[in-house]
C-alpha cells in the first residue's frame, strides 16, 4: 500500500487525500512492525536495555506514539469513505463532503500532535511511577510534589481518554456507511430482475468488509488499551494474546484493503508474473 500510493503521488506530481491517509496509515504500520520486531530481537539479546530508565521511556514514547497514530488515521480513513461513499442529504454531512479534501491534511497533522502529546505523557506517567528517589525530610517539598503527580495524573487520564475518539470516529462512519450501504442494497434488490447484478454484489462486498475492518479496528484498540494500562502480568498468557492480537490485526485490515482495491492488487500481480518470467 504506501509503495503503491507513493509512486501515485509521484507519477501524478500531487498527493490526493485519499493517498496521504494510505500513505499516513501504511507507514505508521509498517514502523510499527519494525519497531515491535526490534524491542522483542532487544529484549533477548540485549535484555538489561529494558531496566535502562532513559532507554525503557524512549521505547515507551515510540510504541504508544506509533500505535496512537496508527489509531488515528484507521479512523480517519473510514471518515473517509464514509463521506465519500455514503449518502445522506443532512446539511452537515453535505458540507463535509464538499470541504473533505481540504481538510484530510488538517485531519492529519492534528493527529500526529495529538498521537505524540499521549505518548509522552504516557511515557512521562511511566517515568514517575518508576523513578526512585530518597525519602525528603521536608514536609513541605513532599507536599508539593504529591500535587504535582495528582495534576499530571490528571492531565495523562484525561489526554488517554481522548484516545477514544478515533474509536468513536471509526464506530459511528462505520456504522452510518453500513447503513447507506445497506439501504441502498435493499433498494437495488426491489429493483433487480432474476439474473445476478454485478453492482449488487459489489455492494453485499462493501458491507462485508466494512465490517470486518470495523471488527479489526475494535479488536486492535482494545488489546492496545490492555497492555497500554497494564491490565495483565507479564509474560502471562493473556497479554502475550494481547501481543499476537495486535500484530495479527493491522496485517488483517490492510489485506482487506488490498483485496477490495484492485490498485493495490497490481504491484503484487505484476511481481509475480516477473517472478515467474525469471524462474522459467
Amino acid at each position: 500500500i504506501l509503495v503503491v500510493n507513493s509512486l501515485s503521488c509521484i507519477r501524478s506530481k500531487s498527493c490526493s487525500p485519499y493517498d496521504m491517509i494510505m500513505i499516513s496509515l501504511s507507514s505508521s504500520r509498517f514502523t510499527l512492525h519494525l519497531w515491535t520486531t526490534l524491542d522483542f530481537l532487544m529484549s533477548i539479546f540485549y535484555e538489561h536495555l529494558n531496566y535502562i530508565e532513559n532507554v525503557f521511556v524512549v521505547s515507551k514514547i515510540i510504541f504508544t506514539f506509533l500505535n496512537y497514530s496508527s489509531l488515528w488515521f484507521g479512523g480517519w480513513l473510514s471518515v473517509f469513505y464514509c463521506i465519500k461513499v455514503a449518502n445522506f442529504t443532512q446539511s452537515f454531512f453535505t458540507w463535509l463532503k464538499q470541504r473533505i479534501n481540504r481538510l484530510v491534511l488538517w485531519m492529519l497533522l492534528t493527529s500526529w500532535i495529538c498521537s505524540l502529546t499521549a505518548a509522552i505523557l504516557s511515557a512521562w506517567d511511566v517515568y514517575s511511577v518508576h523513578n526512585i528517589t530518597a525519602p525528603s525530610s521536608m514536609t513541605n517539598t513532599s507536599a508539593v510534589t504529591t500535587t504535582r503527580k495528582d495534576s499530571l495524573g490528571l492531565l495523562i487520564y484525561l489526554c488517554n481518554a481522548c484516545t477514544a475518539l478515533p474509536l468513536m470516529l471509526s464506530v459511528v462512519s462505520s456504522v452510518l456507511l453500513i447503513r447507506s450501504l445497506w439501504i441502498h442494497t435493499r433498494q437495488m434488490q426491489n429493483n433487480a430482475s432474476g439474473f445476478r447484478d454485478p453492482s449488487l454484489e459489489a455492494h453485499m462486498k462493501a458491507i462485508k468488509s466494512v465490517c470486518s475492518l470495523l471488527f479489526l479496528y475494535v479488536t486492535y484498540f482494545i488489546a492496545f488499551n490492555f497492555l497500554l494500562y497494564n491490565f495483565f502480568l507479564s509474560f502471562s498468557t493473556p497479554k502475550s494474546l494481547c501481543i499476537a492480537v495486535m500484530a495479527a490485526c493491522p496485517t488483517g485490515h490492510t489485506s482487506v484493503l488490498i483485496w477490495n482495491n484492485p490498485k493495490f492488487q497490481e504491484l503484487p500481480a505484476r511481481i509475480w508474473h516477473h517472478t515467474n518470467c525469471h524462474v522459467r
